[in-house]
């Protein structure tokens, strides 16, 4: 892969880092500042569902994070867009989709097919 695109893929990576951290601390200042009593019920129950919402989005957010820090470290070490499982170059369509895969479109169906395998028995 060319330097300039491990660049825009760094690039790309840090954005969605920082961005993922900013909305962290926005999510927990609005926690934090709707945490008085609200007195009607219904009101009550539906700013507890958007709560339930956003820390449901949050969590996906936070276990992004180490794969955004494993694929930036890739880019590194010079092993960024190799599939970690059987070596071959990772498209070009899936990076751009998913950056922080480590795994080509293969490799990553078997994975899949085996996890659904297991999770049958």
């Amino acid at each position: 892969m060319e330097q300039k695109e491990l660049e825009r893929f760094k690039q790309m990576l840090e954005v969605k880092r920082d961005e993922i951290q900013s909305e962290a601390e926005r999510s927990l200042t609005e926690l934090v500042d709707q945490a008085g009593s609200i007195p009607d019920p219904n009101d009550r129950a539906s700013a507890e569902a958007d709560r339930s919402f956003e820390l449901r989005i949050r969590e996906r957010e936070r276990k992004l994070l180490p794969k955004i820090e494993a694929a930036l470290e890739r880019i590194k070490d010079g092993s960024f867009g190799q599939c970690e499982d059987c070596g071959c170059e990772i498209g070009m369509k899936r990076l751009e989709a998913r950056p922080v895969t480590s795994l080509c479109i293969d490799c990553k169906t078997l994975q899949e097919k085996n996890e659904k395998g297991h999770g049958a028995e």
